[in-house]
Parts: C-alpha cells; structure tokens; sequence
C-alpha cells in the first residue's frame, strides 16, 4: 500500500493497478454529481442521447459544493455518502466510468460492476472538505444549472487526497477486520 499519483483519464490497465488501501494522489478532469444529476444521466442514456461529458476512463465525484467565496475556485467540497448513487453506478461504470469518490460503503452490485469493468471506488476525506477545496484548481457547471449545488461540474483537480476504498477485484476496506 503506498502513495501512487494518477491522472484522468485512467485505463482499465491503470485502473486495475489500484489496490485497496493506496493512497491516492488524483490530478486531472473530474466531474461532480450526486443522486439527482445521476438520476438525469440514466434518463439520458434511456432516450439515447448525450451525456453532458465523456464517460470513458473518467471520474465523478459525489459532492454538491459550496459557493465559493470572492477570490476561492470553489467552496467546501466534502463527499457526499455514496449509496445514494447506488441505484445509478452500474449502468455508468458499463458506460465506461472508471473512478468514483464519496464516502461510505456501497452495495454488492456496484462492487461487482466494478470488478466485470474495472473500475474502483475512492474515499474522499469527510470532514476534510476545506482542504479538499485546496486540490481544485477550477470549477465550472457543465450541466443541470438548475439543481443548483447537485449540478455537474467539471473539475480540474490536483494532487486531490483519495484512499482506495474498493479495487477492482472486489478488495474492499470496508470488510476487513481492523489490524
């Protein structure tokens, strides 16, 4: 388990390289959205259209941040509990998603998704999101201007602290005994 520093967009090569229990440094296009921005993506994707971004080797981050204050990119940007987007997440990782951040474990389905895709599932720190706001160089709404702070936004993040929470192959910190 060591410090490994990844940018976006990841291979499912690089992907699967990822263990539980790395410590991530994430740099790179990231993108925000939590359970209603997600519950949009799957509507679009039932009626064949577009995504507001390219799934394929990306990222998204389960967060609704804050406004950002004069002078600030963004404001906090704690994760959001991700079971929430439980519902969503296997129907994007098939589409090619390869990282997703929050906090919290997630269910069964998700995980074996991730290991037929090769994907993994990041924990952000909570509690931590003024610092988690220091890794995010610009910020911009992409689409769903209208959920306010669930909209999507593209990031641009660097050296953003992450933990590998489940890899790839199912490897999940969340289920093992504490050492």
């Amino acid at each position: 388990m060591g410090e490994i520093r990844v940018t976006t967009p990841l291979s499912t090569e690089e992907v699967r390289e990822l263990r539980a229990g790395d410590r991530i440094l994430l740099s790179g296009i990231i993108y925000t959205g939590r359970d209603a921005a997600h519950k949009r993506m799957i509507e679009a994707l039932d009626k064949g259209e577009e995504l507001p971004f390219k799934l394929e080797g990306q990222g998204i981050y389960y967060v609704g941040p804050c406004p950002a204050k004069p002078g600030q990119v963004i404001g906090s940007a704690g994760p959001t509990t991700s079971y929430r987007m439980d519902p969503f997440a296997p129907r994007l990782l098939k589409e090619g998603l390869k990282i997703m951040i929050g906090k919290g474990a997630r269910n069964q389905e998700v995980i074996d998704t991730m290991k037929e895709e090769g994907a993994v599932y990041l924990a952000a720190i909570g509690g931590a999101a003024a610092l988690i706001a220091k890794s995010i160089k610009e910020a911009e709404v992409i689409a769903y201007k209208d959920l306010g702070t669930e909209a999507v936004r593209k990031l641009k993040v660097d050296n953003l602290p992450l933990i590998c929470v489940i890899d790839s192959k199912g490897n999940n910190l969340y289920n093992r005994e504490a050492v």
